[in-house]
């Protein structure tokens, strides 16, 4: 490895490669569930450094673990602990290479930001959409790379719907230049989509054009009391038609997720109080301040009407808007500081929640009497974080040992049944490469391993992820 590195060193130059101290940045997963030995960290600054570094690992057949922000929930970024493992940062990429505001699209390296790619948009007049909690750490090729969702996939889409064109880096250390930008081009396979959520399994994402949107004119956010999940539901059909297009984000958050809050994080206000099931729900409008109000105001006073909100409260100005969000947001934090949990990025049919939701909260009550189910997550596109926590007085760390697998079975038997997907934004990583392989149709599953041999032969990018 002595040549390798010493290669990797002269083409990266000092700044470029880390070898020695503490590692454990990169080494280390978000929720300190995985932790890897890595035989270096290459850093490179360029689309033709991160060519080079490939080269170098063909050539070598070094193992490449792609990494970004380094806050992935499933073991997809962080190395194994065998020593051998060359992560590969792209934090070095930073640059907003450009925005065309005719084409209404943004150029940007794969180590932005997502804040910042956010900010770049806003800065030119024009809108960014993509955005989740973690904005403030996790990278563009990260949420590419994971097809990430976040809190307005219900208006504009996963990170795969956002993206115009890549730049991809090979296994062997080739380049594809696929930065057109354009929306229309019938001149094959699409490639961009076959890398976007393939967890740097089949390349590395260096640069991606991206669409933007015209900032809305008004951005009302507000915080609605729901008796029951059907109520969420019936609310979620009225804001469609009453709001359409405007409707940007439909969040929910059960009695349990937001009492882990209170408890974790009690400089949190909470406005309404408790509630079964509380709904965060944000309009974009395009025409002006007041028709957004007013819509807003009409689609409360129905609902309340209707019997589906039995409270609610509209955010009088920025700061309480960004309260309403941060509470929502703040949930996975309180999580993390309760300890391990096991979590479920889980996808249904609109439709199919309410009865996933019951029989689950029975089926586990059930299985361990005082268990924590803490619930909440985008139920606008169907995506639940359906996430279980220790009974008190029981350890998370042994808790998760002695009942991850039982609880996965339960969960994912009934996912499964009803049509839905055991991963909606998280991806598969380390964390669910083994339960992918049993529940994904073969068919589909023969398909993705023909793809990896036939751009990975060596099995150099990632392995042991996703396939």
């Amino acid at each position: 490895m002595n040549a390798f590195l010493d290669a990797l060193r002269e083409r990266l130059g000092e700044a470029g490669l880390l070898t020695g101290g503490d590692l454990s940045a990169y080494e280390n997963d978000w929720r300190k569930r995985y932790v890897g030995k890595a035989l270096a960290v290459a850093r490179p600054a360029s689309t033709e450094e991160v060519a080079a570094v490939m080269h170098l690992c063909h050539e070598h057949r070094v193992a490449v673990v792609p990494q970004g922000g380094n806050t992935g929930l499933v073991g997809g970024s962080t190395p194994d602990d065998s020593g051998g493992q060359l992560v590969l940062s792209l934090s070095r990429m930073k640059r907003v290479r450009g925005i065309d505001i005719a084409n209404a699209s943004l150029t940007a390296e794969a180590g932005c930001v997502l804040a910042e790619v956010q900010a770049a948009a806003a800065q030119a007049g024009m809108l960014f959409p993509l955005s989740l909690a973690a904005e403030g750490s996790c990278t563009l090729g990260g949420n590419l790379a994971t097809n990430a969702g976040g809190t307005q996939v219900l208006r504009y889409g996963n990170a795969r719907e956002l993206c115009l064109g890549l730049e991809v880096v090979t296994a062997t250390g080739e380049v594809w230049q696929g930065l057109s930008g354009l929306r229309k081009d019938n001149t094959g396979y699409d490639l961009r989509d076959l890398f976007i959520g393939s967890e740097g399994t089949l390349g590395i994402i260096t640069t991606a054009t991206m669409k933007l949107y015209p900032q809305p004119k008004e951005r009302l956010t507000a915080l609605a009391a729901c008796d029951s999940l059907d109520g969420a539901v019936a609310l979620l059909g009225l804001a469609r038609e009453r709001a359409g297009d405007a409707l940007t984000g439909f969040e929910v958050m059960n009695r349990a997720s937001l009492a882990l809050v209170a408890r974790e994080l009690p400089q949190l206000a909470q406005p309404l109080g408790p509630a079964e099931w509380t709904v965060l729900l944000e309009l974009s409008d395009a025409e002006s301040a007041e028709h957004a109000r007013a819509v807003f105001e009409g689609l409360l006073e129905a609902a309340v009407e209707r019997g589906c909100v039995q409270n609610a409260a509209i955010a009088q100005n920025l700061q309480q808007a960004r309260a309403f969000w941060h509470l929502r947001e703040s949930i996975p934090l309180a999580q993390a500081q309760a300890g391990l949990n096991i979590k479920h990025d889980i996808s249904l049919p609109v439709s199919a929640i309410p009865g996933f939701v019951a029989e689950m909260d029975a089926a586990l009550a059930a299985y361990l009497p005082g268990i924590d189910v803490i619930d909440f997550g985008h139920l606008g596109d169907g995506n639940l974080h359906y996430n279980v926590q220790a009974p008190v007085g029981v350890a998370p760390a042994e808790f998760l040992a002695a009942h991850e697998v039982a609880i996965n079975e339960l969960v994912y038997d009934a996912v499964q049944q009803r049509g839905g997907s055991i991963s909606a934004e998280h991806g598969i990583g380390r964390l669910k490469r083994e339960e992918l392989a049993q529940r994904k149709d073969p068919t589909a599953l023969a398909l993705m391993r023909a793809i990896k041999r036939a751009l990975d032969p060596l099995d150099l990018l990632n392995p042991g992820r996703l396939v």
